[in-house]
């Protein structure tokens, strides 16, 4: 078999697995390397030399960079103007979505979003408008953004360094801008005009009072020892709260019993299951005592335990202190709520919570933290909450120690959603995080240092002035994205070795040979935009540079203008909630389905394709001068 096909069965059965989602992308991505390897298309000496690449440096450099902006303020004192937008609804997406367009320019469109997300909610709270209206333009916007400069975004790192493989000088800093920012201008523009007519209202408007709730949620109340509502039945209960509060089930014994089949008297212990949100909570610990039960969790951990301490007695013979015996921990697993919060916060895609269930994570114990509810694609779920396992995008309504659970959030990999209190940081921090940010960029601009090599130093540089911690540093390292690019640098190069490339480059010669340039320039970009809606943007940039080196040598032209539009075509994932964290991050929080991204997203992809094509001709010409 040729390796171009084996290349592309590979490449095949990568992309089913991607759109897929069953595994973590970053595992699809190493297995696909593995497998490039075991079939000799890439050598076994250098399979994990693009973990050493110059985009795979310059983007863990550039996330370092992103995290060192929000500890020193300056995002927080950006985010502060914003909230005093009024409360007209184009007014509200102009001011968001431009924001966290400009931000995402100069760092990690995720982490420029992750920072503006509470503060979009917040409005929305203050203003009494859905969310939803206000979510999904932020998501785009931060897409758009990504396009202005080198940094920006992955796709526009990878392209950069995969033209200076072929000519020996990447893109600067600053050559995407002309068309990026047209670009997203004019993506704006879609956004702030039909936005509100394209972007489906989901869930209730924010209360004004009470913390921002973005979902109904599935609530698991105890009826503890003593406790008020031991002996009521499901009347009295509705009485003594004066709420028509809906309780689903009622749990005893393990054994659930349908809310409305339940006749009998309440017991200690027996568990609730609730359709309440954090007002019906606090009334129905008020007025019946119902305690917001760990016991689940507790069970659920202790059974994880047991299981892991009864095989590490298989293994190392029986006895105390790790030796086969159990081992309970109950330091943080308390249900007494003195001193704790509630706060509701969403799964990010690298978070190590996906695929895993509260016992599994040992939570209470570990984290200190109680789940009281989980809601996903702006639903409550119905299962006990011991039994989920988390996906990316779920919002969860969690409750620890307020001092703890902004370390736990960040570890666990969860993003806050509730209002949070704007910290402006310290000028002397603020001075030195531009300072150094702009030696950077200097030396950039001046070809001193290649861009992997300057934004290193300034992320050593910020480190060693106490911009950001050690610890933050890492944190805020993208593993799975620096794991996917290392991974799939090498299968990319597979794909123009093996002559697959160039092979796709002929068939599209071949079919479009009597068309304009520009028309198959248009549908390398339709391609791009595509692959990038299914498959993670950096991946799909990865795949799709190799056809744009292959079809400009058939046109006999300049690879810049092919280069170009499939940088920008890899970052406009608008049509669904996977081909980009951004809309992920957004899907739970503002209610969407599946469905609704592609209503405002198509018209802008459309948008997007029509502006940049002749602008990429013009700025990056067929045949350069």
């Amino acid at each position: 078999m040729a390796d171009s096909t084996q290349v592309f069965l590979l490449l095949g059965a990568t992309l089913a697995a991607f759109v897929w989602g069953r595994f973590r992308y970053d595992l699809v991505a190493l297995a696909a390397l593995l497998a490039a390897v075991g079939l000799g298309l890439v050598p076994a000496e250098g399979a994990f030399a693009g973990f050493g690449h110059p985009a795979v440096i310059t983007v863990a450099a550039v996330l370092v960079l992103s995290r060192g902006f929000e500890r020193s303020g300056l995002v927080d004192l950006i985010a502060e103007q914003a909230l005093r937008v009024g409360d007209r609804i184009m007014l509200q997406t102009l001011v968001l979505s431009g924001t966290v367009l400009v931000l995402s320019g100069i760092m990690n469109n995720v982490g420029a979003l992750a920072l503006m997300l509470p503060v979009a909610l917040r409005l929305a709270r203050e203003h009494d408008t859905p969310p939803s209206l206000l979510l999904m333009p932020l998501a785009f916007g931060s897409l758009l953004g990504g396009l202005t400069t080198l940094i920006g975004t992955p796709p526009n790192i990878i392209i950069s360094a995969y033209r200076r493989s072929l000519t020996g000088e990447g893109f600067g800093m600053f050559d995407f801008f002309p068309v990026g920012a047209s670009v997203a201008l004019a993506g704006l523009v879609v956004i702030v005009l039909a936005g509100r007519y394209l972007v489906p209202q989901r869930a209730g408007q924010a209360s004004m009072d009470a913390m921002f709730d973005t979902a109904h949620y599935l609530v698991e109340l105890r009826v503890p020892e003593d406790g008020k509502a031991v002996g009521w039945s499901l009347r009295d209960l509705h009485q003594a709260v004066e709420e028509p509060i809906p309780v689903l089930a009622v749990v005893r014994d393990e054994r659930r019993h349908p809310g409305h089949t339940f006749l009998g008297a309440l017991r200690e212990h027996d568990i609730l299951l609730v359709e309440a949100g954090p007002e019906e909570m606090a009334l129905l610990e008020d007025k019946a005592g119902l305690a917001v039960g760990a016991e689940a969790e507790r069970e659920a951990e202790d059974a994880e335990e047991t299981g892991r301490a009864d095989r590490e007695g298989e293994e190392g013979g029986n006895g105390e202190d790790g030796k086969g015996g159990k081992s309970k921990t109950h330091d943080k697993a308390t249900t007494d709520t003195e001193g704790l919060q509630l706060v509701e916060a969403v799964v990010r895609n690298d978070s190590l919570m996906q695929g895993r269930t509260v016992g599994q994570l040992r939570l209470l114990n570990q984290f200190g933290l109680h789940l009281v509810a989980v809601a996903r694609d702006g639903g409550r779920l119905r299962q006990r909450l011991r039994d989920i396992r988390f996906r990316a995008g779920d919002v969860l309504l969690l409750q620890g120690g307020e001092e703890e659970i902004g370390e736990s959030l960040t570890t666990l990999g969860c993003l806050p959603l509730a209002s949070r209190d704007l910290a402006l940081g310290q000028p002397r921090r603020l001075a030195l995080s531009v300072a150094i940010f702009a030696a950077a960029i200097v030396a950039m601009l001046f070809d001193w240092l290649p861009a992997a090599v300057a934004l290193s130093g300034a992320a050593l540089a910020s480190l060693l002035a106490g911009v950001l911690s050690l610890r933050e540093a890492y944190q805020a390292i993208d593993g799975p994205v620096i794991v996917l690019l290392g991974a799939m640098i090498p299968v990319g190069q597979a794909l123009e070795t093996s002559g697959g490339a160039a092979l796709i480059a002929e068939t599209l010669l071949a079919l479009g040979g009597d068309w304009p340039v520009a028309m198959t320039l248009a549908g390398l970009f339709a391609l791009g935009l595509l692959l990038s809606n299914v498959i993670n943007n950096a991946a799909a940039a990865l795949l799709m540079a190799p056809i744009a080196a292959s079809l400009a040598e058939g046109f006999e032209a300049s690879v810049d203008p092919f280069l170009m539009a499939v940088a920008v075509s890899a970052s406009c994932a608008f049509l669904t909630p996977i081909g980009h964290q951004s809309n992920t991050l957004v899907m739970g929080p503002g209610g969407y389905r599946f469905g609704d991204y592609w209503r405002l997203g198509l018209p802008l992809s459309l948008a997007v394709m029509a502006v940049a094509i002749p602008l990429i001709l013009i700025v990056w010409p067929l045949t350069p001068s």
